[in-house]
């Protein structure tokens, strides 16, 4: 999902996408991509706004770039960016008008979706985990067969106003069957420690499951994706939290977040992470 305004970066992401953002070289988004391609994903579809149309310009070809480079002398550039143009099968599709909420840009997908399961991620997080985040969803949904939500667990107070958090039975110290979920419930507030975040494997029931929701909601709702996940607990479908394992976490969702990730990866950078690293301990912090 890639539909956002950004607001909490404006006034930068009036002209470009917050999620196209860079961290070093890369934009945030790419490296979403690269885990979902780790992962084994072929197929990514990008769900825009009239505002995020930069999204697909970096995964689509630029002849008149290439060219460019090319009469420059530059050709590990333009290798570099064949691979990300080819790294998947890449589509894209508008979020629908009318109604606001993740759950309606998701049904903007139903056409790409069809009858299969399929991955759902934000597009402005990401993991570094082993085995790779996405790997660890797609192993889960394997052996469970019920849709996977990905999950860390927490007992900070405060990051009961920041995620979701799920409830029910723990399978073992590392699945719980969900039973409900909870929205941002409260500093101090959150019901259990499995705060839900980025990363998702659904069976395809769960989009008739936001359709339906859809046609029950007044239309001034904003219908967020935990409406269709709600109808299919109620459904008794068969859901379940995975807590990730082995993972470095980098939310680039607000402006300290997204500076953190600078600094951690700035900080590992084969090609100046040194040099960085001496810089900021000359500030005597």
């Amino acid at each position: 999902m890639a539909a956002g305004f950004g607001t909490r970066f404006l006034p930068a992401s009036k002209a470009v996408a917050k999620v196209m953002f860079p961290v070093i070289d890369k934009p945030i988004i790419q490296y979403v991509v690269e885990e979902l391609v780790k992962a084994g994903i072929s197929d990514i579809h990008f769900i825009l706004s009239p505002f995020t149309q930069d999204i697909r310009e970096h995964f689509e070809p630029f002849p008149a770039l290439n060219e460019l480079l090319t009469k420059s002398g530059k050709e590990d550039k333009i290798e570099e960016l064949r691979r990300i143009e080819t790294m998947a099968r890449f589509s894209f599709g508008l979020q629908e008008k009318g109604r606001h909420g993740t759950g309606k840009a998701i049904l903007s997908a139903r056409n790409f979706v069809g009858t299969e399961p399929f991955v759902l991620l934000f597009a402005d997080e990401f993991y570094w985990a082993d085995p790779p985040w996405i790997t660890q969803l797609l192993e889960a949904y394997q052996e469970y067969g019920g849709s996977i939500l990905g999950c860390i667990k927490t007992k900070v107070p405060e990051h009961g106003s920041r995620y979701g958090f799920a409830t029910g039975e723990e399978v073992n110290e590392r699945v719980l069957r969900v039973k409900d979920i909870v929205e941002k419930p409260g500093v101090g507030q959150a019901p259990s420690e499995w705060a839900t975040m980025s990363g998702m494997v659904y069976r395809p029931e769960f989009l008739a499951a936001l359709e339906k929701a859809d046609k029950q909601l007044a239309p001034e709702i904003e219908m967020h994706w935990t409406y269709g996940l709600k109808e299919m607990l109620e459904a008794d479908e068969p859901v379940y939290g995975i807590e990730y394992q082995n993972y470095r976490y980098f939310d680039t969702g607000d402006k300290l977040g997204y500076l953190k990730t600078m600094v951690e990866l700035g900080l590992e950078s084969k090609e100046f992470g040194e040099e960085f690293k001496e810089y900021l301990q000359s500030l005597n912090l």
